[in-house]
């Protein structure tokens, strides 16, 4: 009598309950740094009575040019203020100048970018000179130009600098409304009897806007480091007001002797603008 062959059945990898394999999204230090910074950076700008007690604008003679030290931990400027104090309260004045020249530089050139790519034709073009003669000018001159007709201060600089930003804000709208404009699913929403404004409120914007908030957070960064250029050359707030570019023009004559006075300023300087493109660059890459 013959036998018959048993065929083992296949084994399974059982693992214990517990340790089954997850994908977790890996953790990018550079992103959470960068987050962290500007979260720090808002902070100071929201509540600055949290991380300081010294007055930002008044100090004590007797203790000008103090090195960091436990009571002041950054030193004191020439009239005896505390560093600490007067960067943190500065950011009052430079961050929601950075806020609203990105904001006029997105209303006005989102706008302009909408208005040029959904309706095309003589609008287009006319729109597309005004953006190319504004290009064709340097963004510093722009500003300074502009800040001359409408005078100094901090709100002045920051809707110069954001005049400048305006020709960035309306070739990318612009763009990205020519393409989405081309796919099929807003050919049906036309074809289906819905009108310009519904198809654009719907579906257009919702659908370009992903690469106008990455050129958000850089825009952000530019002019963060724009306005300390306008403070750092007397067009910005004017002393004693605390200002980023302002207290690094304050302490440029003693770097020599009192290093910390430029140094602290220009590392938060530098450290928000790499923050913010950091931040823009995550965006972009996220996006489809």
């Amino acid at each position: 009598m013959s036998q018959a062959t048993v065929v083992p059945a296949p084994q399974r990898d059982i693992q214990p309950k517990g340790r089954e394999r997850r994908a977790f999204p890996r953790v990018q230090p550079g992103l959470v740094l960068a987050w962290l910074v500007l979260g720090i950076v808002a902070l100071w700008t929201i509540a600055p009575g949290l991380f300081t007690g010294h007055n930002p604008t008044s100090g004590k003679a007797r203790d000008k040019l103090l090195p960091p030290s436990s009571e002041y931990l950054l030193g004191t400027d020439e009239l005896g203020r505390d560093l600490l104090s007067r960067m943190i309260h500065g950011s009052i004045n430079s961050v929601t100048g950075a806020l609203v020249a990105v904001g006029v530089g997105l209303v006005v050139g989102t706008l302009l970018g909408l208005l040029a790519g959904s309706l095309g034709g003589a609008t287009d073009n006319v729109v597309m000179r005004v953006v190319d003669v504004l290009l064709s000018i340097p963004s510093l001159l722009l500003s300074l130009s502009i800040i001359i007709i409408l005078g100094f201060g901090t709100v002045n600089a920051a809707i110069a600098v954001g005049v400048g930003s305006i020709a960035s804000f309306a070739r990318l709208s612009r763009s990205e409304v020519l393409r989405v404009r081309r796919s099929d699913f807003v050919e049906a929403a036309f074809g289906s009897g819905g009108t310009f404004a519904s198809v654009l409120r719907r579906h257009i914007l919702p659908n370009s806007a992903g690469p106008v908030l990455a050129l958000i957070a850089l825009q952000f960064g530019s002019a963060i480091l724009a306005i300390s250029t306008l403070g750092f050359l007397g067009y910005g707030a004017p002393p004693p007001t605390p200002e980023w570019g302002l207290l690094i023009a304050e302490g440029r004559n003693y770097v020599a002797t009192s290093w910390w006075l430029t140094t602290y300023p220009g590392l938060v300087v530098v450290a928000v603008v790499l923050s913010a493109n950091r931040i823009s660059h995550s965006i972009r890459k996220v996006q489809p």
